[in-house]
Protein backbone atom coordinates (compact mmCIF):
# COMPACT_ATOMS: atom_id res chain seq x y z
CA UNK A 1 0.00 0.00 0.00
CA UNK A 2 1.20 3.49 -0.80
CA UNK A 3 -0.04 6.20 1.54
CA UNK A 4 0.75 9.76 2.55
CA UNK A 5 3.32 9.96 5.31
CA UNK A 6 2.35 11.39 8.69
CA UNK A 7 4.53 13.30 11.16
CA UNK A 8 4.67 10.11 13.25
CA UNK A 9 6.57 8.53 10.30
CA UNK A 10 9.30 11.17 10.26
CA UNK A 11 12.01 9.20 12.08
CA UNK A 12 11.30 6.06 10.03
CA UNK A 13 11.58 8.04 6.79
CA UNK A 14 14.80 9.72 7.85
CA UNK A 15 16.38 6.45 9.01
CA UNK A 16 15.56 4.86 5.64
CA UNK A 17 17.29 7.64 3.73
CA UNK A 18 20.32 7.49 6.03
CA UNK A 19 20.59 3.75 5.26
CA UNK A 20 20.34 4.60 1.54
CA UNK A 21 23.05 7.25 1.83
CA UNK A 22 25.40 4.82 3.59
CA UNK A 23 24.75 2.10 1.00
CA UNK A 24 25.34 4.52 -1.89
CA UNK A 25 28.59 5.76 -0.32
CA UNK A 26 29.71 2.14 0.06
CA UNK A 27 29.21 1.88 -3.73
CA UNK A 28 31.18 5.11 -4.36
CA UNK A 29 28.03 7.10 -5.10
CA UNK A 30 28.23 10.34 -3.14
CA UNK A 31 24.72 11.54 -3.94
CA UNK A 32 23.39 12.13 -0.42
CA UNK A 33 25.37 13.42 2.53
CA UNK A 34 25.02 15.18 5.89
CA UNK A 35 23.48 18.21 4.12
CA UNK A 36 20.83 16.36 2.13
CA UNK A 37 18.25 15.09 2.68
CA UNK A 38 17.60 16.52 6.12
CA UNK A 39 15.07 15.70 8.78
CA UNK A 40 13.68 19.23 8.36
CA UNK A 41 13.22 18.66 4.61
CA UNK A 42 11.18 15.51 5.27
CA UNK A 43 9.12 17.29 7.92
CA UNK A 44 8.25 19.96 5.35
CA UNK A 45 7.42 17.26 2.75
CA UNK A 46 5.03 15.67 5.24
CA UNK A 47 3.47 18.98 6.25
CA UNK A 48 2.88 19.78 2.56
CA UNK A 49 1.34 16.29 2.16
CA UNK A 50 3.78 15.49 -0.64
CA UNK A 51 5.63 12.50 0.85
CA UNK A 52 4.30 9.01 0.09
CA UNK A 53 5.35 5.75 1.76
CA UNK A 54 5.26 2.20 0.45
CA UNK A 55 4.54 -0.34 3.16
CA UNK A 56 2.97 -3.77 3.41
CA UNK A 57 2.29 -5.94 6.45
CA UNK A 58 3.91 -3.36 8.72
CA UNK A 59 7.14 -3.44 6.68
CA UNK A 60 8.30 -0.08 5.33
CA UNK A 61 10.00 -0.31 1.92
CA UNK A 62 10.40 3.16 0.45
CA UNK A 63 9.30 6.72 -0.20
CA UNK A 64 8.73 9.24 -2.96
CA UNK A 65 7.92 12.94 -2.90
CA UNK A 66 5.50 14.34 -5.49
CA UNK A 67 5.29 18.11 -5.74
CA UNK A 68 4.19 20.86 -8.11
CA UNK A 69 6.83 23.24 -6.71
CA UNK A 70 9.72 23.84 -9.11
CA UNK A 71 13.14 24.03 -7.42
CA UNK A 72 15.15 27.13 -8.27
CA UNK A 73 17.87 24.96 -9.85
CA UNK A 74 15.27 23.68 -12.34
CA UNK A 75 14.15 27.13 -13.54
CA UNK A 76 16.85 27.64 -16.24
CA UNK A 77 16.50 24.08 -17.62
CA UNK A 78 15.12 23.80 -21.15
CA UNK A 79 12.36 21.28 -20.41
CA UNK A 80 10.41 19.44 -23.11
CA UNK A 81 7.11 20.99 -21.99
CA UNK A 82 6.02 24.40 -20.73
CA UNK A 83 6.33 25.12 -16.99
CA UNK A 84 2.64 24.46 -16.40
CA UNK A 85 0.93 21.34 -15.02
CA UNK A 86 4.21 19.55 -14.24
CA UNK A 87 4.79 17.17 -11.37
CA UNK A 88 8.24 16.86 -9.80
CA UNK A 89 9.61 13.67 -8.27
CA UNK A 90 12.10 14.01 -5.43
CA UNK A 91 13.75 11.80 -2.84
CA UNK A 92 12.74 8.43 -4.30
CA UNK A 93 14.29 5.92 -1.92
CA UNK A 94 13.99 2.22 -1.16
CA UNK A 95 15.68 0.65 1.84
CA UNK A 96 18.92 -1.00 0.64
CA UNK A 97 17.92 -4.46 1.88
CA UNK A 98 15.06 -4.33 -0.67
CA UNK A 99 17.04 -2.95 -3.62
CA UNK A 100 16.30 -4.92 -6.76
CA UNK A 101 12.96 -6.25 -5.47
CA UNK A 102 10.77 -3.95 -7.62
CA UNK A 103 9.76 -1.43 -4.96
CA UNK A 104 11.23 1.54 -6.83
CA UNK A 105 9.24 0.42 -9.88
CA UNK A 106 6.06 0.36 -7.78
CA UNK A 107 6.73 3.85 -6.42
CA UNK A 108 7.35 5.17 -9.93
CA UNK A 109 4.24 3.40 -11.26
CA UNK A 110 2.31 5.16 -8.50
CA UNK A 111 3.85 8.56 -9.34
CA UNK A 112 3.15 8.20 -13.05
CA UNK A 113 -0.44 7.06 -12.48
CA UNK A 114 -0.99 9.89 -9.98
CA UNK A 115 0.25 12.37 -12.61
CA UNK A 116 -2.03 10.94 -15.29
CA UNK A 117 -5.05 10.84 -12.97
CA UNK A 118 -4.48 14.48 -12.09
CA UNK A 119 -3.88 15.54 -15.70
CA UNK A 120 -0.30 16.72 -15.38
CA UNK A 121 1.57 17.38 -18.63
CA UNK A 122 4.81 15.75 -17.55
CA UNK A 123 6.90 14.32 -14.75
CA UNK A 124 10.29 15.85 -14.01
CA UNK A 125 13.15 14.72 -11.83
CA UNK A 126 16.90 14.68 -11.47
CA UNK A 127 19.40 11.96 -10.69
CA UNK A 128 23.07 12.00 -9.85
CA UNK A 129 25.46 11.81 -12.80
CA UNK A 130 27.56 9.22 -10.99
CA UNK A 131 24.56 6.95 -10.32
CA UNK A 132 24.44 4.91 -13.54
CA UNK A 133 21.88 2.50 -12.11
CA UNK A 134 19.35 5.30 -11.57
CA UNK A 135 19.98 6.74 -15.03
CA UNK A 136 19.27 3.37 -16.63
CA UNK A 137 16.18 2.94 -14.42
CA UNK A 138 14.62 6.22 -15.57
CA UNK A 139 15.63 5.84 -19.22
CA UNK A 140 14.06 2.38 -19.36
CA UNK A 141 10.82 3.98 -18.14
CA UNK A 142 10.89 6.44 -21.05
CA UNK A 143 12.31 9.51 -19.32
CA UNK A 144 14.43 11.74 -21.57
CA UNK A 145 17.71 13.05 -20.24
CA UNK A 146 18.04 16.80 -20.61
CA UNK A 147 20.47 19.25 -19.02
CA UNK A 148 22.87 19.09 -16.10
CA UNK A 149 22.34 21.04 -12.90
CA UNK A 150 24.40 21.44 -9.76
CA UNK A 151 22.77 21.10 -6.37
CA UNK A 152 24.25 23.10 -3.49
CA UNK A 153 26.17 21.19 -0.83
CA UNK A 154 25.63 17.82 -2.53
CA UNK A 155 28.47 17.15 -4.94
CA UNK A 156 31.07 18.58 -7.29
CA UNK A 157 29.47 16.33 -9.92
CA UNK A 158 26.33 17.37 -11.79
CA UNK A 159 22.84 15.95 -11.60
CA UNK A 160 20.99 15.08 -14.81
CA UNK A 161 17.45 16.37 -15.35
CA UNK A 162 14.88 14.00 -16.83
CA UNK A 163 11.35 14.49 -18.11
CA UNK A 164 8.55 12.13 -19.12
CA UNK A 165 5.76 13.61 -21.24
CA UNK A 166 2.41 12.06 -20.30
Amino acid sequence: MIRKAQLADLTTVYDLTQACAQAMIANDIYQWNEHYPTLERFQKDIELQELYMLEENETFYGIVVLTTIIDEEYVPVKWLTENDRNLYIHRLAVHPKYWGDGYAQRLMDFAEQYARNNEYTSLRLDTFSQNKRNQKFYEMRGYKRLEEIYLPKQSIHPFYCYELIL
